[in-house]
């Protein structure tokens, strides 16, 4: 259990309770560990078999399970010795030392609260569309494995995302079926009195009820809200129906639940975060609520309150081009926002507008969610080393006159959580070469032992996971045709499709335009004889939806519908319909290349291509996200130039070609090339190679002890000072801020001296401040990085009383080779308590 969270009473349905061992079977069906530990599988089949392979969700098996079924297993010596052996590795999960506790043991970091729109947790909890959602459950799932002490929050859908159809036509349908709750593995949040604990907030001067469900996802608490309340009116009972659907009113609508009620909820149950992680700027709006709780609970106003907050706040943004981040209109923040602004938090809504705008004072412009969340955390990261890059651009206009490579936003590289997807022979050999505990510490070891795995091993394993993917494919593909209505005859084709032993590639994300699904279609007739090669055939397996209102990435799936059955390629190429979690599951565990194809640099990071690492997959791909920081020759393949060209339509040729080309001369040859034990000693030195370098690194063990290290535990640190003696830091800070924005246009330097001496020079800086003090500034020189490396940063101090005009003599003794004119002096703000630039923009260069 997360510290500081209470413990409240379970729902368990109509379950007969009274049966002997049914709350272990309960238990343990409710706990989300089972979606990435799958030990339990044998046991829910037992109940239903194919009740269990339809849906993989025990919940479900269990409620529908007869009463003489649950009788007759839960008597039954084995069943009831597997079942106490589960839930005695469950305790001993929850029990055991963990990564955090032992390498953190005198933290002041006690809860981290997690908020996210999406969370991809299992395919039997449909409240995700893709890589944000990835990342959000990935993440939990770690926090979990490490003891990194995480509450989340998110939202439940009463629809969640599409589910899509392919109709004869090729043509995409989207379905939005009813997610039951009762249905799901969650239950609902029930105070200890039995009463379901609902939270009222106000949406554009309406009450609005919210119901709050738990899942538990190991040792991670989520809690989900939803505002379909019989007390509700109906036009506020559909908010939280559909996960990105709707239209801006809808959207504001669910992000103030998500922000201003996810906090209310930990409010209510008594869990006081040291940090909250926004995932994603749909939840900026927690930051004017957590300032709000602090304004009631010392007496401070709404500045001093965000100054003393902000530095518990993290920001991660997912998004590479601006017109990803939600953006609302003057007249809809006044509608849902105006009053709150006014009368909880004491401020008018121009001073809110301010917070959301790149220009604080344009009153035509709209609010942005991205910057509101910048100007209300202490810590911004992007989600690789180029995404990092691309937002530092991205936002380089909140931080005017400063050098985009001094914007304040960092990277942390996205990972997965490598126990949810490897498949079981990967996980047979990995516990062989590194033990069961693997990805729940230190990674270091693993290269090590997992390049010591023989040959025939790796060949095996990629053996055996192809044809494990080629019968899901031919069973998938034949359910599917079968449903939209195929002959017979096709419908017979589909349970034969591929081969076990041919090379099988895999393409299967979000089908929209800047991924370029379609690039390997650039070429038909060079694809079909790549496709077709009698010595070394190729086979494909694709999946992905496309926006449900988007009529041209619709039309990307189309294009593929009809070159298959053009070409009469039913044996070489497969499109699976109704992408989730599962058929990834499927895909990444059995494909032998992943092929990725964005136009760069509008990946942020991507994720799907780090899930066949842990299975001995390669990847193939653009030179973008996390492929730009993790590709060498040594472990895959890649397109691209490092560059970016836009939508250049040459460009796109150019690259499409390059990408026929490797796997005409590389990827396909190495694959066939095979010695005497039939093998490919080259693919197989490749597997050990990505799966030692790539597999430890893009794992998200990496990437929540970075976060916890890099950012949870400062944060923390910060927010605990600022906030003793009642927050006096944090109107120290504004009292600071406006007497320096009051002087900054005083700012003056004089006439700069400069004297050659050995080995570089001394300069004087004469230094006009006003009515600032030297310790309210910083006097620096600054240089530009040469070939790449950081910028030359030189303090510079004054040996001396201010002269008669006011001028401190500010000077320093430079070591270098570089001429004295790359030097320019210029003056930020230092004083006690603050991040420059993020919590203070002002730079004055000398002119």
């Amino acid at each position: 259990m997360t510290p500081n969270t209470p413990t409240f009473t379970r729902s368990h349905g109509f379950l007969p309770t009274e049966l002997p061992g049914l709350d272990t079977l309960t238990e343990l069906a409710l706990d989300l560990r089972w979606s990435w530990n799958h030990a339990a599988d044998t046991l829910w089949q037992q109940l239903d078999a194919e009740l269990w392979e339809r849906t993989h969700n025990p919940w479900v098996v269990l409620q529908t399970a007869s009463r003489e079924v649950l009788e007759q297993r839960l008597a039954d010596p084995a069943f009831q010795g597997q079942m106490a052996a589960l839930a005695a590795q469950k305790q001993q999960a929850t029990d055991r030392p963990k990564w955090f506790q032992e390498e953190h043991p005198n933290s002041p970091l006690t809860c981290v609260a997690y908020f996210s729109m999406e969370y991809m947790l299992s395919e039997a909890l449909p409240i995700y569309v893709g890589g944000l959602g990835n990342v959000a459950g990935d993440q939990l799932k770690t926090a979990s494995d490490l003891g990194v002490p995480v509450v989340a929050v998110g939202l439940l859908y009463q629809q969640g995302y599409f589910r899509q159809e392919i109709d004869r036509q090729g043509m995409q349908q989207a379905l939005f079926p009813y997610n039951d709750p009762g249905q799901l593995p969650i239950t609902p949040l029930r105070l200890p009195n039995g009463e379901w604990l609902r939270l009222k907030i106000t949406l554009s001067g309406f009450p609005v009820w919210l119901r709050i469900w738990q899942a538990q996802v190991g040792d991670v608490m989520l809690y989900l809200l939803d505002s379909n309340d019989p007390a509700n009116l109906p036009q506020h009972r559909g908010v939280t129906t559909e996960l990105y659907g709707g239209g801006m009113e809808q959207r504001i609508q669910q992000e103030i639940i998500l922000g201003i009620g996810g906090w209310r909820v930990l409010q209510a149950l008594g869990i006081r975060p040291d940090v909250c992680h926004l995932n994603e700027g749909h939840a900026a709006f927690v930051v004017l609520e957590r300032a709000k709780t602090l304004m009631r609970e010392i007496g401070l106003d709404f500045a001093a309150a965000l100054a003393v907050t902000r530095p518990g706040n993290h920001f991660t943004t997912h998004t590479a081009v601006a017109a990803g981040f939600d953006h609302f209109s003057p007249a809809l923040m006044n509608q849902f926002l105006g009053d709150y602004a006014r009368q909880e938090l004491g401020i008018d809504l121009d001073t809110l507008l301010a917070l959301g705008r790149q220009r604080p004072t344009d009153s035509s412009e709209s609010f942005n969610m991205a910057f509101l969340a910048i100007r209300g955390c202490g810590g911004i990261n992007g989600v690789s080393r180029l995404h990092g890059q691309v937002s530092r651009q991205l936002f380089s206009g909140l931080f005017p006159r400063w050098p985009v490579e001094e914007v304040p936003i960092g990277y942390v590289t996205n990972g997965v959580h490598m126990p949810s997807w490897d498949a079981e022979a990967a996980d047979a050999i990995w516990t062989t070469a590194c033990g069961k505990d693997r990805w729940r510490g230190d990674l270091a070891a693993l290269a090590q032992h997992i390049s010591q795995v023989p040959d025939a091993d790796l060949w095996q394993l990629a053996t055996s996971c192809r044809q494990a993917l080629v019968a899901y494919t031919r069973e998938r593909l034949a359910r599917q045709f079968t449903v939209a209505g195929y002959p017979s005859e096709l419908v017979t084709i589909a349970g034969k499709v591929f081969d076990d032993n041919t090379l099988l590639l895999g393409f299967a994300r979000r089908f929209v335009d800047y991924k370029r699904p379609d690039l390997l279609l650039h070429d038909p007739e060079r694809f079909v004889r790549l496709l077709t090669n009698r010595e070394q055939p190729v086979q494909l397996v694709l999946a992905g939806k496309a926006p449900p209102f988007d009529e041209g990435s619709k039309v990307l799936i189309q294009r593929w519908i009809q070159f298959i059955d053009q070409h009469q390629l039913h044996q070489h190429v497969v499109f699976l319909s109704d992408y989730d979690m599962l058929m990834a599951e499927h895909l990444v565990q059995g494909v032998d290349v992943w092929l990725n194809t964005p136009r760069r640099p509008w990946e942020a990071s991507g994720t799907s291509g780090m899930k066949v690492l842990v299975n001995g997959g390669l990847n193939l791909s653009e030179l973008d996200g996390w492929w730009a920081e993790a590709y060498t020759p040594a472990v895959g393949w890649a397109i691209g130039d490092g560059q970016e060209h836009g939508d250049d339509p040459a460009w796109d040729a150019a690259e499409a070609d390059a990408l026929y080309t490797l796997l005409e001369t590389q990827v396909v040859p190495e694959f066939y090339a095979r010695d005497a034990h039939g093998i490919s000693a080259r693919w197989v030195e490749r597997m050990r190679q990505s799966m030692a370098t790539l597999t430890p690194q893009f794992s998200a063990n990496r990437t929540v002890r970075e976060y916890t290290e890099s950012y949870y535990l400062p944060a923390a640190t910060r927010y605990a000072q600022l906030a003793t003696n009642k927050g006096a830091a944090g109107a120290a800070i504004v009292q600071q801020r406006q007497q320096i924005a009051s002087e900054w246009d005083k700012l003056e330097f004089g006439q700069v001296q400069t004297d050659t001496v050995a080995g570089g020079y001394r300069l004087q800086v004469p230094v006009r401040l006003g009515a600032l003090t030297p310790d309210q500034v910083l006097v620096e020189l600054y240089a530009t990085g040469l070939n790449g490396a950081a910028p030359q940063r030189i303090p510079l101090k004054p040996d001396a009383a201010p002269d008669a005009d006011g001028h401190y003599p500010y000077q320093a003794l430079v070591t270098t080779t570089r001429p004295a004119s790359d030097f320019t002096a210029r003056i930020l703000p230092a004083y006690e308590g603050i991040s420059v630039p993020l919590e203070d923009q002002h730079i004055h260069w000398q002119h």
